[in-house]
């Protein structure tokens, strides 16, 4: 039998509507046993679920379907399930890139077909659950037997806490919302939300493969440990399928971390991608300004030039152009394809791919919508760009995922890449359907919005902005002194290591690590510059070893050449780590150990590190002494097996 084939059917029909029961439950568990979701249907009609994760209960007894107004709801009095399909599925998913190379795809699924009674506008809906080792999600649809349709006003769908619990929030480029506990919320939160049942038990909300409707918007009320999706979830008829609810769920929130549930519970890719390189970038726009040597960095052709050499030489894959190569990005003038230095861009474009650097090049959504879109992409690709950055899309919820979908497919024909920024849609697996969609700014970038971000904030949102998947933060400043800088843009200091700084570039997942600073402040840190040249992706493994939302992370990576890398970054306390290497496999291994110098501080002595070399086996543990707001960077590369 072929893995990547098998598929364990164990089909449960004949369960007729005359068979069953006055109320009908039925329960369906994780591979591993540790998780279980459980299915009810009352007398009636009422549909709700719970769900149990290592033999306790994490949530409640919460309902499920769809209200269509005037006491109207689906499933309600009548309804019952006309027959129920069970199977398991044992696979795995090769990505194009990703956290790992090979990703296990088990899952248990129950799907359930429920039918209305004749005097109902709507009478057919399917439920389909499943349940995976580290979380279950669940959608609905309406089959296509369908003959009506039904406006529905809200989904009824909501997680009755068993706990008071306490949670984080996305706060779109701000920190997020938490740590909070759930009975203080009192308005509208967007996901992730993740929670910290107790110190063995963590959750995580979010949505998968949201193809139409309102991207997922949770509600509570103060004094309850209940929340609602308030999502318009849009009109019920033949061919409807809402987007997966996703409870992610761990002993640790690096458990969660390292999940692939969002991207699996999407359609796998159609097509050619091996055209998409993850990798590191560089970019234009924080070295406005820079002045070195007696050059002044600017957004222009000498200085784009500097740092596609620079890239060059040190195994960094991309530049990306930022706002204003074609005229002021919020003008309705500017041409995308004609206005004011694309002469240049055309040239640097032929420069970079003789120097093997792509080049991505920035689209504001005014000349995003202004001139046509497929004729815009369509250049950018005959011209060679690697992809696009797009900015300040406008639009509702439903409306800017729906153009960022737009333009993902519109990218993908092009063999563009893809970055969305400025109050992006929320990732929900894309990059398995379109892994060209490599990275989007869900999260506050550093220097961003003319303010900074402090540790704790860089902790959390990797446990919280980081699930939903590859983010785009602009980690790596290594320019961090204590007065202002000569950046145009944004010229306050970063309240960061710079350990900690090189750190961060690796623990965030993005297709696109794009790092801020001048050539010439890299080139000052060699052992934090090699750090960076070795994050050769697409990744091969990823582990997260430890960490505690907004504590501290511990994040291991191999690159595509076998070499391992791992960062560990702090909040605002100092803190003495212990990384064991039984990641490793046996054998000896040149071990680079860079880690803050002595009385490092994230603000009043950022530019000071120590780095030392040892040669170390697998049964080994390395001892890390992080400053406040500091972090350590390990190099690790095999130079023998062990006997």
């Amino acid at each position: 039998m072929k893995l990547t084939l098998f598929s364990l059917l164990l089909i449960l029909t004949g369960l007729s509507i005359q068979n069953l029961s006055a109320q009908e439950t039925k329960s369906i568990s994780s591979p591993d046993g540790n998780l279980t979701i459980i299915i009810q249907l009352d007398k009636d009609g009422a549909l709700s679920y719970s769900f149990n994760a290592f033999k306790q209960a994490a949530i409640l007894n919460s309902p499920m379907g769809y209200s269509a107004g005037n006491s109207v709801s689906v499933p309600s009095s009548g309804w019952a399930i006309k027959n129920s399909e069970q199977h398991s599925v044992i696979s795995v998913w090769k990505p194009v890139w990703g956290k790992r190379s090979v990703v296990p795809d088990e899952y248990n699924e129950i799907t359930f077909n429920l039918i209305g009674p004749d005097t109902t506008k709507l009478q057919h809906l399917c439920l389909e659950v499943r349940a995976y080792n580290d979380g279950v999600a669940f959608r609905y649809s309406v089959p296509d037997e369908e003959k009506n349709s039904l406006i529905a006003t809200s989904e009824l769908t909501a997680y009755h806490f068993a706990g008071d619990y306490t949670a984080w929030f996305y706060n779109g480029e701000n920190a997020n919302i938490g740590p909070v506990k759930l009975s203080e919320n009192d308005a509208k939160r967007l996901p992730v939300m993740t929670v910290k049942a107790s110190d063995k038990l963590y959750m995580a909300i979010h949505e998968a493969n949201l193809a139409t409707g309102d991207p997922l918007v949770l509600q509570s009320t103060k004094g309850s440990t209940s929340f609602s999706v308030v999502s318009n979830p849009g009109t019920l008829k033949a061919g409807f399928q809402s987007a997966w609810r996703v409870i992610l769920c761990g002993k640790t929130p690096g458990t969660m971390v390292d999940s692939h549930m969002i991207e699996l519970l999407n359609p796998p890719a159609v097509g050619d991608f091996s055209w998409v390189k993850p990798g590191v970038a560089v970019w234009d726009w924080r070295i406005d300004g820079a002045q070195v040597d007696g050059f002044t960095y600017g957004m222009n052709y000498p200085s784009w030039v500097r740092m596609v050499d620079f890239a060059a030489e040190n195994n960094i894959r991309y530049l990306v152009l930022d706002a204003n190569w074609y005229g002021p990005e919020h003008e309705a003038k500017s041409d995308p394809l004609k206005g004011d230095k694309v002469n240049d861009v055309k040239k640097l474009l032929q420069y970079g791919k003789e120097k093997g650097i792509g080049i991505w090049l920035y689209l504001n959504d005014v000349g995003g919508r202004k001139f046509p879109i497929e004729q815009t992409l369509k250049q950018y690709g005959d011209w060679g760009a690697a992809g696009i950055k797009y900015g300040f899309m406008r639009g509702n919820p439903t409306e800017k995922n729906e153009w960022t979908r737009k333009i993902t497919e519109l990218c993908a024909q092009n063999h563009l890449l893809c970055d969305f920024h400025d109050g992006p849609v929320h990732p929900y697996g894309q990059m398995r359907t379109f892994p060209n969609a490599i990275t989007r700014e869900y999260c506050h970038a550093q220097l961003d919005g003319h303010h900074v971000f402090v540790p704790s904030t860089f902790v959390t949102t990797v446990f919280v902005n980081m699930l939903s998947g590859p983010i785009d933060m602009n980690n790596g400043m290594f320019d961090l002194r204590q007065g202002k800088t000569t950046r145009v843009d944004e010229n306050q200091p970063v309240p960061s290591t710079l350990v900690s700084e090189a750190a961060r570039t690796l623990i965030v997942f993005s297709g696109a690590t794009i790092i801020p600073d001048i050539p010439e402040y890299y080139r000052k840190y060699p052992d934090l510059l090699k750090f960076i040249a070795s994050q050769k992706m697409p990744w091969q493994e990823s582990k997260t070893l430890s960490g505690e939302i907004g504590e501290y992370i511990v994040e291991a990576r191999q690159a595509n050449d076998g070499v391992w890398l791992v960062g560990a970054a702090s909040n605002e306390s100092p803190r003495e780590l212990d990384i064991p290497l039984s990641f490793l496999k046996r054998g000896k291994y040149d071990m680079t150990i860079i880690q803050d110098g002595d009385n490092a501080h994230y603000l009043t002595n950022r530019e000071v590190l120590k780095s030392e070399k040892k040669i170390m086996k697998p049964s080994e543990t390395v001892h890390v002494k992080l400053a406040a707001g500091g972090g350590a960077c390990l190099i690790i590369k095999e130079v023998g097996r062990l006997n």
